[in-house]
């Protein structure tokens, strides 16, 4: 009788209802309920289902109680295979790299070569990266929020909407933080289609927005094969740093465009891309665990990449709406500019479908598409940066 009662006490002690009534049990509920929420966006709304519902998931798998799914099992000593996966990929730097591999070999830089100025927009949305380093760095001040500077480096690089480039900095800067920084990367990512429109409607007129731009000029094979290669050697040249981002970038790309590797090519815009978003979504949703992700530090760092992205997105549309005032016979329609950040393709979406909004005869997305991908660029370039120039600005501040 003893034996059974044990057995019976052991069985009730393993389920998940004595977890979710333990200490901190109630914060998981609430991440799960988060998960679902993210799973209902996705598919319901229709945010990024490549992205959120990978998230969501890992999200809801990370605070199952006594799972162990994304941490190691204290009994047996053995890794869920979440754990696994976020420490092969996530805490190395591999997956962001092998993304960048697959975004280079999806991209057309035929935009942005066909209209070079495109990539001072990209350039000023990187303005984002840099006010929410510098807000960092200022709320580290309030009591229970402690941020020195490869922390905001790693929070700043959030502005660029560009997760696999937020999880690469801060897994070299931060990685005590990675988990935070790439949740918020990725859910600002995702959310672009409620973000950007707002904030493009409030620094534009109607006018602006109906602005019709001249069609682009084909662009040579030549040219697109030549591309790559230039960007690289003048970042192995400039900024060594960046080169692991850079480089995977060029080298999909120049898969894409060379016409001789097609089979390769292939194989990074689909099924290398497809198994990495897969491992990545899940790895970066299991760093919602409700004993990480509920304090004071994360919600500074949810808000500080709201900031960031506000403000890239002003920054592409103030420049465009600069340069129709310096060069008013090459009008830019403004939001094109609010595609500089580097979610790509989705905000070069966002400013067609805004523009359209304001004249349905107007297509914006391939003029949008040049920013857009120079973001990609300017976002590596400003990691580059930060991984060269924060250690040493630590170590002199020290």
């Amino acid at each position: 009788m003893n034996a059974i009662l044990e057995g019976a006490i052991q069985l009730w002690n393993s389920t998940g209802i004595v977890g979710f009534m333990a200490d901190g049990g109630w914060g998981n509920a609430v991440m799960i309920l988060v998960g679902f929420l993210l799973l209902y966006l996705a598919i319901k709304k229709g945010f990024e289902p490549l992205l959120l519902i990978p998230i969501g998931m890992g999200c809801i798998l990370s605070n199952i109680p006594l799972a162990y799914i994304a941490s190691v099992d204290p009994t047996s000593g053995d890794a869920g295979f979440i754990k696994i996966l976020y420490d092969a990929g996530i805490e190395s730097g591999l997956f962001p790299v092998l993304i960048f591999m697959g975004v280079g070999a999806m991209t057309d830089f035929g935009p942005l070569i066909a209209n070079p100025k495109t990539l001072l927009l990209g350039a000023a949305a990187q303005l984002g990266i840099f006010t929410a380093l510098i807000g960092a760095l200022v709320i580290s001040f309030i009591p229970g929020i402690n941020f020195d500077l490869a922390v905001a480096g790693s929070i700043g690089i959030i502005g660029g909407a560009d997760g696999p480039t937020a999880i690469y900095v801060t897994s070299r800067l931060a990685p005590d933080y990675l988990g935070s920084i790439a949740v918020a990367a990725y859910s600002y990512m995702a959310l672009v289609p409620i973000i950007q429109p707002p904030i493009m409607r409030a620094l534009t007129t109607k006018k602006e927005r109906e602005i019709k731009m001249d069609q682009l000029r084909p662009v040579s094979k030549l040219e697109k094969i030549v591309f790559p290669i230039m960007v690289i050697t003048l970042c192995a040249i400039l900024l060594p740093s960046a080169c692991p981002l850079i480089g995977a970038l060029m080298f999909g790309n120049l898969a894409r465009e060379c016409g001789v590797i097609g089979r390769l090519s292939d194989t990074m815009q689909n099924a290398l891309m497809n198994t990495v978003t897969i491992f990545l979504g899940l790895s970066v949703g299991s760093k919602m665990a409700a004993d990480k992700f509920l304090n004071l530090e994360t919600l500074g760092i949810l808000l500080l990449g709201a900031i960031a992205f506000a403000v890239g997105t002003a920054g592409g549309v103030l420049l465009a709406k600069l340069m129709n005032k310096l060069d008013p016979k090459h009008p830019v329609n403004p939001l094109i500019g609010s595609a500089g950040v580097s979610a790509v393709p989705m905000a070069a979406r966002v400013s067609s479908k805004v523009g359209q909004e304001a004249n349905p005869q107007n297509f914006l997305l391939m003029h949008a598409m040049g920013p857009n991908v120079s973001g990609v660029i300017g976002s590596a370039v400003a990691a580059g940066v930060l991984i060269s120039v924060i250690p040493t600005m630590m170590q002199v501040l020290v």
